[in-house]
């Protein structure tokens, strides 16, 4: 009688396996999570998107900037939301705050502040986030923090 060698994998090769998906994994996650974070962030710029384009009307209408979502022709800033985004808010000197839930980080905010140049009336925007949010998590331009 022959006997028929057994085909298969050993158990060091098994683990092997093992140990190559489990660093993989670990660096992958990490990854991955900063991924969601930014399409979150990106998010909230979508939602000041509409924002911005009220303030520059108030602006380009009456040579001054709006001080609240009322003025700026927006709804309440608890009614601007989306997945991650709590509220978009206009303030002084038509200044827009999106204000991020737990999603990002909890207290975790953008800030878009208007900047009239005085050839043409155009309007610039300056992106700020508070200390609360990551700058891997933002647009370039948005990287530099202010005080919270």
């Amino acid at each position: 009688m022959t006997r028929k060698q057994q085909a298969g994998f050993t158990l060091i090769e098994l683990m092997i396996v093992i140990a190559i998906i489990g660093i993989l994994a670990a660096i992958a996650i990490p990854r991955y999570q900063d991924y969601t974070k930014r399409a979150n962030v990106s998010e909230g710029l979508q939602l000041a998107a509409a924002a911005k384009t009220a303030v520059t009307e108030v602006y380009s209408t009456s040579s001054n900037f709006p001080t609240s979502n009322d003025a700026a022709g927006l709804q309440a800033a608890n009614k601007i939301t989306g997945n991650a985004v709590d509220s978009v808010t206009v303030g002084t000197g038509g200044v827009i705050t999106v204000n991020y839930n737990a999603t990002v980080a909890d207290t975790a905010e953008l800030t878009l502040t208007p900047d009239s140049a005085t050839d043409g009336g155009s309007i610039t925007w300056s992106c700020t986030r508070n200390d609360a949010m990551d700058a891997a998590w933002v647009p370039a331009d948005c990287r530099s923090t202010t005080s919270t």
